[in-house]
């Protein structure tokens, strides 16, 4: 799987996950749901993505 496919999977789920523990456990996780957007519109702007450069060192292709 490509590098960009996996980021989006992540990111995804990552907002998944985070509204669902606001939902069920505590709203303080949708500053991570903020934080996650914050870091998507980020990366759009700069073209630079810490995931990115995370997968990378585990190997993921371009």
């Amino acid at each position: 799987m490509k590098m960009e496919n996996m980021i989006r999977i992540i990111a995804g789920s990552f907002i998944l996950i985070s509204l669902a523990l606001a939902y069920y456990v505590n709203q303080n996780w949708l500053w991570f749901t903020v934080f996650v957007g914050a870091n998507l519109l980020q990366s759009g702007i700069t073209k630079w993505c810490l995931m990115e450069k995370i997968l990378g060192k585990f190997g993921v292709e371009k």
